[in-house]
């Protein structure tokens, strides 16, 4: 299989697999209507507008066609939940990428905005919408400018609008910039952020969108790579993009993988069958790590995703499969850790993120992560003691109680912890500072112990029989 980079598509990573909704790269001009319309485009909304709505509802169930911002959720079945008979509906496309090492629906905004507007349009029919807003992240200003630019085309061509195609379909589709807020990446959050209010979590129940959304009405949200596949799926059908993949997990996906390897960027990768294995060291992807170093570490799923390890590397892109051992594949961000990687620091780094991103509405994430990143940064700066490392485990219960998952150690015996966690915040913010943290004491406590060692004599504590608690964690990391 022969891969290579387009000059024009910085950060993309083209081969011979299968490709849905990467397939107009290649043109200079993809982002431009004329290159649309020249390669199918608008073929799939003219496909749909010859069925009844509830035909295309039914061939996306069908397609088993898996959210791919976060959740996994199927997308045709997250349509059904809207209430019959509650109108008017509204669709929330969320283009707030934000999660560290996830740069995808960039990519798509910036190089196929049409694509992405279809999508939009074939959404809106199936589930009987008129009105459509874009949300996106207030950072990518090109991505504005293709989008915005594109919706100018679209209208003027007849394509958004009244009378779409002549008929009696009509939606109106509308931009919205954010202001760089990590947390309305959660749908209510943006859904806030959308009305003018501070992006902040909403309550579930009773504030699930498709129920209750925006302003008070039933609402779809998804994400930007779930809309751009409906124009393929129109276009070729269910049964097509359900031969791609495995039956659980069809199609392909766009992942973002960086750190150590020798060509990181953004890869169009068949869903279900690929392992991080393939990703990370196939000719055709990212070609191995760099010269003369091994794999320590990597984040399958983004920046809160639990961290994996060489064990797990044979796992496919099949959530069924990743859950159970430990993580998520969350976003589709692979970040990848070599052995010269400080595993503190770099947790650090991660869970200083979080802190900062907290929205301050639930005290365990606005209170619990700010310690966490002190804390950590006590011992990564050599102040810490053994007792800091407990601290860190006791705080992060807090945020997320019970058994936090992990990935498995063969060597250590520890077997994983399959995912989800539990919380005590109203969304993943919190209990994705402690995941960096966890993660990084749990696969390895020996990073940390060593850190702190200097300073044991601060917080010995001598007991009755005389015996001195050290504050190792080795086995304090797989009790907590």
């Amino acid at each position: 299989m022969a891969s290579y980079t387009i000059a024009h598509a910085p950060g993309f990573v083209a081969n011979d697999a299968p490709r849905i909704v990467t397939e107009r790269f290649d043109h200079p001009d993809s982002y431009t209507l004329d290159r649309y319309l020249a390669t199918n485009g608008y073929a799939g909304i003219q496909t749909a507008l010859e069925r009844a709505p509830q035909d295309v509802h039914s061939e996306i169930r069908e397609a088993t066609l898996l959210g791919r911002g976060g959740a996994g959720f199927p997308a045709g079945v997250k349509w059904g939940f809207c209430p019959p008979g509650v109108w008017p509906r509204y669709l929330v496309v969320n283009g707030d990428e934000s999660e560290p090492g996830t740069y995808k629906d960039r990519l798509l905004m910036e190089l196929d905005p049409h694509q992405l507007i279809e999508g939009c349009l074939i959404a809106c029919y199936a589930v009987g919408l008129s009105q459509c807003f874009l949300y996106i992240r207030g950072e990518m200003a090109l991505a504005q400018e293709r989008v915005a630019q594109a919706l100018n085309d679209a209208y003027a061509a007849g394509w958004v609008g009244r009378n779409i195609c002549g008929t009696e379909f009509s939606v109106d589709i509308v931009l919205h910039s954010g202001a760089g807020a990590y947390v309305v990446g959660e749908e209510t959050a943006l859904i806030e952020s959308l009305e003018g209010k501070r992006g902040m979590p909403r309550l579930k129940p009773p504030f699930f969108p498709a129920a209750v959304g925006l302003y008070g009405q039933p609402t779809i949200v998804n994400n930007v790579e779930t809309l751009a596949n409906l124009p393929w799926i129109l276009r070729h059908g269910a049964s097509a993009f359900t031969a791609i993949g495995t039956p659980t997990s069809p199609g392909t996906r766009m992942v973002a993988v960086s750190g150590h390897v020798n060509r990181g960027g953004v890869f169009e990768i068949t869903n279900g069958t690929t392992t991080f294995r393939d990703l990370i060291y196939g000719e055709d992807f990212c070609a191995g790590l760099r010269p003369d170093r091994k794999l320590k570490a990597f984040v399958p799923g983004g920046g809160s995703a639990p961290w994996f390890t060489p064990a797990q590397l044979d796992l496919p892109f099949e959530a069924s499969e990743i859950g159970p051992q430990g993580s998520m594949l969350g976003s589709g961000a692979v970040m990848v850790m070599d052995d010269t990687t400080d595993i503190p620091a770099a947790a650090l780094t991660l869970t200083k993120f979080y802190a900062h991103e907290s929205c301050g509405k639930c005290v365990p994430c606005r209170e619990g992560a700010t310690w966490l990143e002190r804390i950590l940064r006590r011992v990564c700066d050599g102040t810490g003691t053994p007792r800091d490392l407990d601290l860190l485990f006791e705080v992060g219960a807090t945020i997320s109680p019970g058994e936090f998952p992990h990935a498995g150690v063969p060597e250590r015996g520890l077997e994983p912890k399959s995912f989800p966690y539990q919380m005590t915040t109203i969304c993943f913010v919190g209990p994705s500072a402690y995941a960096p943290v966890h993660s990084a004491m749990t696969l390895f406590p020996e990073e940390f112990e060593a850190r702190v060692a200097p300073n044991a004599h601060l917080d010995a504590e001598v007991a009755p029989d005389g015996s001195v608690n050290d504050g190792s964690i080795s086995e304090v990391a797989v009790r907590v």
